[in-house]
């Protein structure tokens, strides 16, 4: 385990956040981030996303401060850019390509020239910054309304690249992003020279960092090298740490039978120095004495044991603290097996909004995995089955219940808590029911009472499948659009583990490949102009 790097770019000092509902995330929180690539990590809720929202002045600390040496950039997890706003002022060129239009009309001006600086092949560097990042057929002049959300991602990545801050924070940067989009990523971020600190659970992705930083019950410890380097350290940590408990157990017990031991023989002194007062064959001041001296010999050497015994549980209970338990959802769904003949979805003949047609029939329990190019159609897939955009022509018939997660995580009310959301779900489960089922979320007690706007993004994705799962009806279809965007590394296999069991029909849009593997994908299908079945990848 290595240390933070001392020609800080990024300090946290004493820094504390407190959400306004009273949930602490930080307190006394120091931290210091050095040149290159910094991967932070840990579980959903430990405060990743909130920490770079602090860095990047989105949040306002409750105490302590944050310096940030240098030009800052930030990429938030969810993007949120006004669809009538155009490349160019996303990239924010808009006033220099102006000033260089007015130049090349025969303006003079000197502040026209000012506007332009050093700035005169703006233009090429986007260009050449878009195409990087496989954006060749987006023009300066498009709306961002245009856009699928994958190439939205891209686009504001392209903008701080172009910009070259001396700080860059990345939260979940390859969430949407195509097979292809994500490499580009990769390469980017391998070549960057500036300090960068990236959030994610794309083990690719945090391969190319120099450093990791595990955020852990409000601390921070330093591993030197990538993803794959600090796993390896961790196990070597974890199988220490197991041997510590297994030591500590074994003398907790040794001590307990000391203890016991000890008891057994104390008693039997106290037996014989009664049978010896009762017989009186000493002087009464004599035997007094002895039983005095006994009692103290007896109560140091209890005290003695017990001590013992209290450290032998200490170190027992520091042992188990260094053993990592990270808890994971558990999820029983809903009884939703669907008869292996009946139909579940047809797409007749269907035209969708921006182009591309689409032809499937879905029967019985079928996994059906969607995959193609980022602005491919594959949401608008899905949001025309579920009716939130309509067909151009053609026709959609769902034939069972049906929920849909989207993308973006928007179906959820911010100002709720989690368990006024479900019961929006579910009117008819009492507060209890929907307690109890939400502690299978990690959604326990005080948990349960937070307004959703103050969760990570892992946690929203929790209270949203919360939400759909335990729905009225439950559903006999799963649409999931990228559903492993936002979770933690064991968040994906808990899912992963309760999608198998799923007796539904379910249509999966991912660019994660290992993870349709494992749900036992029946068809694979490519969505471009139309939909096309085609060969497991």
């Amino acid at each position: 385990m290595s240390t933070a790097k001392t020609n800080t770019s990024v300090t946290c000092a004493d820094l504390g956040f407190t959400w306004p509902d009273g949930t602490v995330v930080f307190e006394d929180f120091t931290l210091a981030v050095g040149p290159g690539r910094t991967g932070l990590v840990g579980v959903n809720g430990s405060g990743k996303s909130t920490l770079l929202k602090l860095m990047a002045g989105e949040l306002v600390p409750t105490s302590g401060a944050v310096k940030v040496s240098g030009e800052l950039g930030y990429v938030p997890q969810n993007l949120t850019l006004n669809a009538e706003l155009r490349v160019e002022q996303v990239l924010g060129i808009e006033r220099i390509r102006e000033a260089l239009n007015a130049i090349e009309a025969g303006d003079t001006r000197e502040e026209t020239f000012a506007v332009v600086g050093d700035e005169w092949d703006v233009e090429e560097r986007a260009r050449a910054t878009l195409d990087r990042l496989g954006l060749e057929h987006v023009t300066l002049e498009r709306q961002i309304g245009d856009l699928s959300g994958g190439e939205s991602v891209l686009l504001y990545l392209a903008a701080q690249f172009l910009r070259r801050p001396d700080v860059l924070l990345l939260d979940e940067p390859t969430n949407n992003l195509d097979l292809e989009a994500r490499r580009r990523l990769y390469e980017a971020v391998a070549s960057w020279r500036g300090t960068m600190v990236i959030v994610s659970h794309d083990r690719q992705l945090l391969d190319q960092v120099d450093q990791i930083a595990d955020l852990r019950g409000g601390e921070v410890n330093w591993y030197g090298g990538n993803f794959t380097d600090y796993q390896d350290a961790l196990a070597v940590e974890q199988e220490a740490a197991e041997r510590m408990v297994r030591v500590a157990e074994s003398d907790l017990r040794r001590q307990k039978k000391e203890l016991a031991d000890a008891r057994i023989k104390l008693d039997r002194r106290l037996r014989y120095g009664k049978k010896m007062w009762e017989n009186k064959r000493e002087p009464k001041v004599v035997m007094g004495e002895r039983k005095r001296q006994a009692q103290v010999a007896a109560g140091k050497h209890r005290n003695m044991h017990q001590e013992r015994l209290e450290e032998a549980k200490e170190r027992l209970t520091e042992a188990e603290e260094a053993v990592r338990e990270d808890k994971e959802i558990r999820i029983d769904l809903p009884e939703t097996e669907v008869p292996a003949g009946r139909t579940v979805l047809v797409l007749d003949d269907v035209v969708l909004r921006h182009g591309g047609r689409a032809e499937l029939d879905v029967r019985g329990p079928e996994r059906i995995a969607l995959v193609g190019r980022n602005g491919a159609g594959k949401s608008t897939l899905l949001r025309t089955v579920v009716g939130e955009i309509p067909a151009e022509s053609g026709e959609v018939r769902v034939s069972v219940p049906t929920k849909y997660l989207p993308q973006r995580l928007d179906v959820l009310d911010d100002n709720l808590t989690v368990a006024q959301n479900v019961g929006v779900f579910a009117p008819g489960a009492t507060d209890n029911t929907i307690r109890s089922r939400l502690a299978r979320f990690l959604f326990r007690g005080r948990r349960a009472d937070q307004e959703v706007r103050t969760l990570s993004g892992g946690e929203r994705f929790r209270a949203t499948l919360a939400a759909l799962l335990l729905a009225e009806p439950p559903p006999q279809l799963l649409l999931l659009d990228e559903p492993t965007n936002n979770l933690d590394l064991a968040s994906v296999r808990q899912l992963t583990s309760a999608l198998q069991s799923y007796q539904g029909a379910l249509i999966v849009v991912s660019h994660d490949v290992a993870f349709l593997r494992e749900l036992g994908i029946t068809r694979w299908i490519r969505v471009d102009e139309e939909t096309t079945e085609i060969d497991p990848l």
